[in-house]
């Protein structure tokens, strides 16, 4: 479907407020009236993927030429270089030792979706532990290697993906990410499951529930905690600054006499969050068996999300399933359909779904307490 054109002035437009450095694709797209994907497009002279009407093209190309905007040249090489790889770009240490490894089933996903589109992989893990190169201005360079790159991991140094996103180069995010804008992006809908977790404690009658998470501001966390609150309000449950632990250190901050004196006051189930390090749910389960407190007997836990993996044979939690190899491959093929130039949203988004785990660490209050009206 041909985008809206709006035909722009001649001349050099003033640059955003706030903005340093040559122009990007984003202030192209906004200036021509176009998406970032058409933009791409019209400057790298593709002829495949969506039909672009010449009064566009010639939008696009004055937009850029008004703003002085000058594509990268070594970027335009390799985009012109196709070489039927795509990359898969650490920043957290995700090469799996075993398959009980919290990241194996994405990259399970990434490698059969790649395998099937004719794509092979190329994994970069310099930047996943501090490696040579993971703090300097040009890290994602390498990334530039492939037709196009996947990046994992909680946090991901922003001008460099911005810089990216604004040569054009094909790259999606797993996991949601607000900045740069124009990036890419296929997550699990945390905020929907975390939700879903706190409507079933309260269908058991729980009245006080405590999120337990860590100080982050990772979109994954924000998410979880909003999913969390959101819950607690539609249950007509207390939802304020009391129903939050927040902690650096969850391990050190919930300690057993803490928990105990929680329960004292009334709150009859603990939900922690799911992170890299499990520091939450750890410090939560730790915390009750230290207290003598029996689950789900005498209070009930979740993890929004799965316990780590060491700790796997223990009884399952209640909580969700992330589906981890489903993301996988949704995010190839996001990144396939940018490599080839294929029409995409300007802002591409994939949420996807999780599954509620009623495991069997949570059931009713002690006192059988009735459900909230």
């Amino acid at each position: 479907m041909e985008e809206p054109t709006n035909r722009v002035r001649r001349g050099r437009a003033p640059a955003p407020a706030g903005r340093t450095g040559r122009p990007r694709q984003a202030e192209v797209a906004r200036l021509a009236g176009v998406s970032q994907a058409t933009v791409s497009l019209v400057l790298a002279g593709k002829k495949q993927g969506p039909v672009i009407s010449q009064e566009t093209r010639q939008n696009v190309l004055d937009a850029a030429r008004s703003l002085g905007y000058v594509p990268d040249p070594a970027a335009r090489r390799l985009a012109a270089a196709r070489n039927d790889l795509l990359g898969v770009f650490s920043f957290t240490a995700t090469f799996p030792t075993d398959v009980q490894h919290s990241y194996y089933p994405f990259l399970v996903g990434v490698e059969r979706e790649a395998a099937a589109r004719g794509y092979d992989l190329v994994l970069f893990t310099g930047s996943s532990t501090g490696g040579a190169g993971a703090d300097g201005p040009h890290a994602l360079n390498r990334a530039r290697l492939a037709d196009g790159c996947l990046l994992l991991g909680r946090h991901a140094p922003v001008d460099e993906l911005r810089r990216l996103v604004d040569d054009g180069f094909p790259v999606v995010h797993l996991g949601r990410r607000d900045e740069p804008e124009g990036l890419a992006w296929v997550g699990a809908d945390y905020v929907s499951a975390s939700r879903e977790v706190v409507r079933q404690l309260a269908s058991f009658g729980h009245r006080r529930i405590v999120l337990v998470r860590e100080d982050d501001e990772a979109p994954a966390s924000t998410d979880r905690e909003q999913g969390f609150l959101e819950g607690l309000r539609a249950a007509g449950l207390p939802a304020g600054a009391e129903a939050v632990l927040r902690s650096a250190d969850p391990a050190r901050a919930l300690t057993p006499e803490r928990l105990r004196r929680w329960v004292a006051d009334g709150v009859t189930a603990f939900v922690a969050e799911e992170t890299d390090s499990g520091a939450a749910w750890r410090a939560l389960s730790t915390a009750a068996h230290e207290a003598g407190l029996d689950c789900p007997r005498d209070v009930s836990l979740a993890v929004l999300g799965s316990p780590p993996p060491d700790l796997s044979p223990a009884p399952a939690p209640t909580g969700f399933d992330i589906p981890r190899a489903q993301l996988g491959a949704e995010a190839v093929r996001l990144l396939a359909a940018l490599v080839a130039g294929e029409d995409v949203p300007e802002r591409p988004v994939t949420l996807v779904a999780c599954s509620y785990r009623p495991g069997a660490t949570a059931g009713p209050p002690p006192g059988g307490l009735p459900a909230p009206d």
